[in-house]
């Protein structure tokens, strides 16, 4: 009985990171398939969002792009043994903090796959508003994100 539910418990846990790694894989696809029969890199959706195809060579948010292939794969190499990390720290965690440590795993894992896959990671969500222009994003960074904000939201309430 007591494996048998913890065999379910895993099992839930890994629909989710599939579930997340899905819709970023997903996402990707259509973007590419869009881009790649389009000669304009740019679909504007309105003054606040648009999709901007970009390979992210880089960390995230295309932060230190890397020239070097070298660097490129020890650094993807790096993400993996974070991920392998953060597999561990989500088992020994519970509720939503346990959700937050799977959103960051699938959402690395979608990122990985990119890297593994292209040699680079694809970025198109473009968010602007006014003068203000954020980093050029995917949707695997938009679970990363939130995965680390509530974990950062977590340790903050505990501490009060």
């Amino acid at each position: 009985m007591k494996i048998n539910k913890l065999i379910q418990k895993n099992f839930y846990n890994f629909l989710f990171i599939l579930l997340i790694f899905l819709l970023d894989q997903i996402s990707k696809y259509f973007v590419l398939e869009y881009f790649n029969q389009s000669s304009n890199k740019t679909f504007v959706v309105n003054s606040f969002i648009s999709f901007n195809f970009l390979w992210n060579n880089g960390i995230a948010f295309g932060l230190f792009q890397f020239e070097d292939r070298l660097f490129y794969n020890i650094f993807t190499f790096l993400i993996l043994g974070v991920l392998i990390i953060l597999f561990w720290l989500s088992s020994r965690r519970e509720g939503i903090e346990k959700k937050s440590y799977l959103m960051i795993l699938g959402g690395g894992l979608g990122n990985v796959f990119d890297r593994l896959m292209y040699g680079s990671v694809i970025d198109f969500i473009d968010l602007n508003y006014k003068n203000f222009h954020w980093f050029i994003f995917n949707v695997a960074d938009m679970f990363i994100t939130l995965g680390v904000l509530i974990l950062i939201y977590l340790e903050l309430k505990k501490n009060d």
